[in-house]
């Protein structure tokens, strides 16, 4: 057997192992591929010491993109048994073990993407240097996916920077610059990618010639007793905190390294791959890890990879809050946009999100101020359509009223090129209503963002009967290049998150005008795992938002999308949110809660009633379910992972349940039409009446996902 997937190179008592020699255009993994020739190379290294004596080893990357992306998740996904997983671990602790063991200097040049399995096989090395270039980044992310570093990363990290430093990385799965992990000491220097392998060779012969690595004073103070345990005191309490207890792999995690932090190599590695083992296999991760494996697929496009970049220059139409924040991702990822908008105060708006924006990045040291200035400088805010017949995509975001955004799009249409896309960031009015008023509807869709852009990372793509696949394909590449995560939804009432939001949004308020209390409502949803109650989810989308939303699904899906009458009350008082500092609670100037709205307590009914948790869940909940399975019928999506997807981007779904339908279907599908046709007998036939695709679906024994 020869190598397809890495290089190998001896030359003047130096060996250079060279990762991704297949996977220039991808990211490179550690598959069963990888793995068998990376052990064949070592075997090779070693068999060549014992004959003629090396002077050093060096590991680095033909891909331009990535040093060593981790595990390939199939390898763990695959494994049906904890031990089978737990053999996993053991192979990579074996072979990272013998490159550990070696007697000569080794080190890891890594240029770009370097995470997990990466990482564990530089800390294996004696050194590691990095290229300065901006796509260099380091990371331990396997919490993310609900198991934990399995290839000795838990074991050689706190001994490379420190216990306290290592658990923030592991516990957290952060990813580092350069700079930073220069700064935590994990690794010994930064140069131009350029010279990155010429200056590991010369790191190998004049910087490493011994063994030992120099230990930091933080390492050493975490020798001690008491200040471990307070150390692991401390971060089991923090964790505790941002999770609610319902991730299980940091506690594990904490538990492991507190165990075996004085163990020996031997004795803790086999705790870390029983663990390793009993994580990669349990429920939360397979259902993590099942949404990993979404996210990966909607990078592509008709299973296809989503590449392919066009659209270089942008504009956008109305600089309000959402206006502000695509202005200022297209800033961000230098499309130079133009602005629009009817006055200088709707600009200055737009304006100063764009800057909010970008100082919450240097605040969170991700960017510096030279380079704030220079983006934060290429938007132009403006009056007109000068520029316009540069541009490669418009994005209209003004109000919701459907005749006006047509005589916008009548009026943009003269002003642009005839290649130019334009879309509409509309929440809920037809896609296809509004591309009636284009000549050329094959160039136009809906691009759906959420707020707050910055942070939210679903984008979901609307389609229409006369729009190209081009321009679908275009969009979609575009999304994928700006790490944005694109759901291709076609037109319909609420498109996708929205027509599953507002049943839940309304279950909440129906359930308030019942009796039950804000406390408790809001309590049963944080603690299915929801990252906020209705009331502060209300709050963050803006009551009259909801309640327009609210009311075109009522008028497009009938009864069963009925709000409920306090809805409309609580936008008649103007308790519009954080808007305006008045909602279910109360905000000052900043944004920041500082209490309950006594007002809005005040229109709820004097009496309370007692409802059992599970039964406040299901109330909310299984009308999402129905409605998901209403879409499903009609087609707006083509499978449920899509449904899922979006919900986990879209509104905070608990990621660890893996998905709104991947939830229903571990449930039961049965049980759920049970206690749907139960509620619709005790609470109302409309709102709660059995999907027919969810009725079908139980009649022939299958699930969503089937």
């Amino acid at each position: 057997m020869g190598f397809h997937r890495i290089s190998y190179k001896e030359h003047e008592g130096l060996t250079e192992i060279g990762l991704g020699l297949e996977s220039k255009n991808s990211l490179t993994v550690l598959d069963e591929e990888t793995f068998n020739e990376l052990q064949m190379a070592i075997d090779r290294v070693k068999k060549k010491e014992n004959e003629q004596g090396l002077r050093g080893l060096l590991f680095f990357s033909h891909n331009p993109k990535c040093f060593l992306a981790g595990i390939d998740i199939h390898l763990i996904s695959q494994c049906k048994t904890e031990s089978e997983a737990a053999e996993v671990a053991e192979r990579g602790q074996a072979l990272f073990n013998q490159i550990d063991d070696l007697p000569f200097p080794t080190v890891a040049c890594i240029h770009g993407l370097c995470l997990g399995g990466g990482v564990e096989l530089a800390l294996a090395c004696k050194g590691i240097i990095l290229s300065d270039h901006s796509s260099t980044l380091l990371g331990l992310p396997e919490v993310k996916l609900g198991f934990m570093p399995g290839f000795g990363g838990s074991y050689r990290l706190p001994k490379k920077i420190g216990l306290p430093r290592s658990l923030d990385l592991i516990l957290k799965g952060k990813t580092l610059h350069s700079k930073k992990a220069k700064r935590l000491g994990l690794v010994e220097g930064i140069y131009p990618k350029e010279k990155i392998l010429s200056m590991g060779k010369t790191f190998l012969l004049e910087n490493l010639k011994g063994k030992s690595l120099k230990e930091s004073l933080e390492n050493l103070a975490s020798d001690n007793f008491l200040t471990r345990k307070i150390v692991f005191q401390k971060a089991r309490e923090r964790i505790l905190k941002k999770t609610k207890g319902f991730y299980q792999a940091p506690l594990k995690i904490l538990d492991v390294m507190e165990a075996g932090f004085s163990k020996g190599r031997s004795s803790y590695l086999s705790m870390e791959s029983q663990a390793f083992g009993e994580l990669g296999t349990s429920d939360q991760s397979r259902n993590l890890q099942h949404l990993y494996f979404l996210t990966e697929d909607s990078k592509k496009y008709e299973d296809k990879d989503s590449l392919d970049n066009s659209l270089e220059r942008g504009a956008v139409i109305g600089a309000g809050t959402m206006g502000g924040g695509i202005s200022w991702l297209m800033a961000k990822n230098k499309m130079f946009p133009l602005m629009k908008d009817v006055s200088l105060e709707a600009l200055e708006l737009g304006v100063k999100q764009s800057s909010e924006n970008f100082m919450s990045l240097v605040k969170r040291k991700k960017m510096d101020y030279d380079e704030l200035h220079y983006l934060q400088g290429s938007l132009s805010p403006q009056l007109d359509y000068r520029g316009f017949k540069k541009v490669d995509l418009v994005v209209e975001s003004i109000v919701e009223d459907l005749e006006v955004k047509k005589k916008v799009f009548t009026q943009l249409e003269k002003e642009v090129s005839p290649k130019c896309l334009i879309v509409s960031n509309t929440s809920s009015l037809s896609i296809s209503d509004m591309a009636t008023s284009l000549e050329d509807p094959s160039r136009f869709a809906g691009l759906h963002f959420f707020n707050p852009v910055h942070k939210m990372s679903l984008v979901e793509i609307i389609t229409h009967d006369k729009v190209s696949e081009e321009t679908i394909r275009s969009l979609h590449s575009w999304c994928v290049h700006l790490k944005k995560t694109p759901i291709i939804v076609k037109d319909g009432p609420g498109f996708l998150v929205n027509r599953i939001l507002i049943p839940y949004l309304n279950e909440s308020t129906y359930l308030l005008e019942e009796g039950l209390s804000l406390k408790s409502l809001e309590e049963a949803c944080i603690n299915f795992g929801m990252p906020i109650g209705p009331g502060r989810l209300f709050d963050e989308i803006g009551m009259d938002i909801a309640s327009k939303v609210g009311k075109i699904l009522h008028q497009r899906l009938g009864e069963r999308a009925k709000p409920a009458k306090l809805s409309t009350q609580l936008e008649e008082e103007g308790f519009l949110g954080k808007k305006n500092g008045r909602g279910f609670y109360l905000y000052d100037d900043k944004g920041k809660e500082i209490g309950l709205n006594k007002d809005f307590l005040a229109l709820l009914p004097h009496e309370t009633i007692k409802m059992d948790e599970v039964q406040i869940q299901m109330r909310l909940f299984l009308p999402m379910i129905n409605e998901a399975a209403n879409i499903l019928e009609e087609g707006l999506v083509d499978h449920a992972s899509s449904i899922d997807l979006a919900l986990i981007f879209g509104i905070g779904f608990p990621p660890f349940r893996g998905g709104l339908l991947r939830y229903a279907d571990k449930e039961g599908l049965e049980r759920i039409l049970k206690a749907l046709e139960g509620f619709s007998k005790t609470v109302d036939p409309k709102r709660y009446g059995p999907s027919k695709y969810l009725t079908q679906l139980v009649e022939q024994k299958k699930k969503f996902y089937e």
